[in-house]
């Protein structure tokens, strides 16, 4: 039995959502009512946090999966004191107040994660629980605990039917994060219907086939009950778990309790005063908070301040027992750069026969990870091919039995503490776990796959840049130059959907000195992820005492060679391994007394930033002959070109064939890209 106090606490948590999406207009009052209980419990009883500083790093994480119930947690912010008003509340959803449609991280204090796109959110929270357990791991130590934090999700069905949640369960269940705590709101109705049209396989024994702690609660009113299996949740160290809270979308409401009709509609003014009347709760006025609610909820700021001072007095101890190591901590979790991180990074001799830009990369990574402890990361089962593991530093696993095999292990063993992050066949999940990892803080995270598959994680790589996660993706294999794989495996419309992504930095780098600058960008660039693209074939070293450095690389596009004496008559541009074509075919038209000038841009949106006055530079406005050449889809490039230039483009899928074959049947060869400048300047 609930007793009073704690009832009118969570039907306050119930009203103030259910007014303010009645008042909105729009908004989804169904899950606040029949979640309220669990959410309570957890909020009130388990989870540590402290409302006068969002950011402390030892908080509870909770990410609240089921995004479309965002005014449930508003409700809680505000009512534990988080720096969210009842103003805000009352604007739900209207232009400038922090209680956005979706939860948005950077938009309200004490939201970790921007939800909505379903499942995403659980992935997230396996990511920071993979946080929290290599950082505990790395900087704990016997009598000095520093690192000890657990991750709380509350998920929906639609939430476990998408597949990313089905990846990250998995992944979950293999690494036995037992700090990770999914709380699912088993209500049995989706949007348009109830879960027996679509959805009725045994919830509880898929997770624990994958590995999973589970716990049953029947009544999704019972805080005790619920309390209890958080508890005992909380004392499972070697799984994650999953506590089904049997709730009822609607509850309380006379006619949408158990109804979609309650899922993404206000519930309408009589509706709303009869499931007040039904819960004993009063119908006037709207956006009501007893006192003795806020008194028992605000017990919050007390907690949290107490809680996080115990943690500082731990953290002086730790500093003064492993200064260093403690420095390094701090550093991290700060999100600073330490002092000489980019020490050793090579610089690559000029060399024809060259190298893949993902073997530079693999040399770049291994020469920062020495001195740049917050990166960490991993390929979807492909380190071979990305070339994206860090030696000697270990794999992010569970420790190596007898019966494991531990072939594609790295030299620096299984264990918590390990930076190489195996996340198998899951592109999509490792996409959404990498926002996680960024998230939680303390780590410059990486994700590695092919770039064709970066379709899979189109929903994680958009959240990134909608966040401003500073995450690194890197994506290789990078054009038809794939060869004998064929069409499956060749990118040809993936740079401009990616580039078409707002906030998201797109760099693909001419060769090993421009992919060294492309890293130290994608370290620096702390407010926004960035995608590194890279060649799977070798491409030249450029001899850089005879064209320009590759710093230009920073600034999206530089000139790299340029008519000598003369101002240019034709502009070549290209990206990526095309950038050694137009110069080997400048070097023909110079031959023919053509001004030439060759533009290497593996960047648009840092060129895009640039002072106009740069861009114009670059590409003069009086230079109307200009052709861009780049492996892939010429839509976004005329933008470069203008009206009279041209692109040489892909504009079909590929074909199976060795690359040498292949490429010039696409026409991307040194006769065929000066044939296309001589047009320009003859038309």
């Amino acid at each position: 039995m609930t007793n009073p106090l704690d009832q009118q606490c969570i039907d306050t948590l119930r009203f103030l959502s259910v007014d303010a999406v009645q008042k909105a207009g729009s908004g989804h009052p169904g899950m606040p009512l029949g979640a309220a209980p669990m959410a309570y419990a957890l909020w009130t009883q388990v989870l540590k946090f402290n409302p006068h500083n969002p950011g402390w790093a030892d908080r509870d994480r909770f990410v609240l999966s089921v995004g479309h119930g965002s005014a449930l947690l508003y409700s809680l912010l505000h009512l534990c004191g988080y720096d969210l008003s009842l103003d805000d509340i009352k604007t739900f959803r209207q232009w400038g107040s922090k209680a956005p449609g979706h939860p948005e991280r950077g938009h309200t204090p004490g939201v970790e994660v921007t939800t909505g796109p379903l499942g995403q959110g659980f992935a997230n929270a396996v990511g920071m629980a993979i946080g929290e357990a290599q950082l505990a791991a790395r900087y704990n130590r016997p009598g000095h605990t520093v690192i000890d934090h657990h991750t709380y999700v509350i998920v929906g069905d639609g939430d476990l039917m998408e597949g990313v949640a089905a990846e990250a369960t998995s992944l979950a269940g293999h690494l036995r994060l037992g700090k990770l705590v999914c709380l699912y709101d088993d209500n049995r109705v989706t949007l348009s219907a109830g879960t027996d049209m679509a959805f009725t396989e045994d919830r509880a024994a898929r997770f624990a086939a994958c590995g999973w702690h589970t716990v049953a609660v029947p009544d999704g009113n019972d805080v005790e009950a619920i309390t209890a299996a958080l508890q005992a949740a909380h004392s499972e160290s070697s799984r994650p778990s999953l506590i089904l809270v049997r709730t009822h979308i609607g509850y309380g409401s006379p006619n949408k309790h158990d109804s979609f009709q309650a899922h993404g509609s206000p519930l309408g003014v009589d509706e709303v005063r009869l499931t007040k009347q039904r819960l004993g709760w009063p119908t006037e006025p709207s956006f009501l908070i007893p006192e003795a609610v806020t008194a028992r909820m605000r017990e919050a700021l007390t907690r949290g301040k107490r809680d996080e001072a115990v943690w500082d007095a731990r953290m002086q101890a730790h500093a003064l027992a492993f200064p260093d190591l403690a420095a390094e901590l701090q550093c991290s979790l700060r999100g600073d750069l330490p002092a000489g991180w980019d020490i050793g990074i090579p610089v690559f001799p000029a060399d024809d026969t060259g190298l893949a830009t993902r073997a530079a990369s693999a040399k770049v990574m291994n020469a920062m990870a020495r001195r740049l402890p917050a990166l960490t990361g991993g390929s979807a089962d492909l380190d071979p091919s990305t070339k994206t593991a860090l030696k000697g530093c270990g794999d992010f696993n569970p420790p190596v039995t007898q019966t494991d095999d531990t072939q594609g292990s790295d030299s620096g063993g299984w264990s918590q503490a390990g930076r190489n992050l195996h996340f198998g066949v899951r592109e999509h999940a490792m996409g959404a776990i990498v926002n996680g990892l960024a998230a939680h803080g303390g780590f410059i995270p990486y994700g590695a796959t092919f770039l064709i598959f970066c379709d899979y994680m189109r929903p994680a790589l958009r959240l990134a840049a909608l966040m401003k996660l500073h995450v690194v993706h890197v994506f290789t294999h990078d054009s038809l130059a794939v060869g004998e794989d064929g069409p499956t495996h060749q990118p040809v419309e993936q740079l401009a959907s990616l580039r078409a992504i707002p906030g998201l930095t797109v760099i693909r780098p001419a060769d090993a000195n421009e992919t060294a600058v492309a890293w130290r960008v994608a370290v620096e660039s702390c407010h926004r992820p960035v995608l590194l693209a890279l060649t799977r074939q070798a491409v030249p070293t450029l001899d850089r005492s005879r064209y320009a450095s590759a710093e230009g690389l920073r600034r999206g596009a530089y000139v790299l060679s340029d008519a000598q004496g003369q101002p240019p008559a034709l502009i070549l541009i290209a990206s990526g391994s095309e950038v050694a074509l137009i110069l080997a075919a400048a070097e023909r038209l110079q031959r023919e007394g053509i001004a030439v000038r060759c533009v290497s841009m593996p960047s648009w949106d840092l060129y895009d930033a640039q002072p106009q006055g740069y861009r114009d530079e670059v590409l003069p406005p009086n230079v109307s002959a200009r052709l861009a050449v780049e492996l892939g889809v010429a839509q976004g490039w005329h933008r470069y070109v203008g009206d009279r230039g041209d692109v040489l483009g892909v504009e079909r899928f590929g074909a199976s064939a060795p690359a040498d074959i292949l490429l010039p049947e696409y026409g991307f060869t040194i006769d065929n890209v000066a044939s296309r400048a001589r047009a320009l300047l003859s038309g």
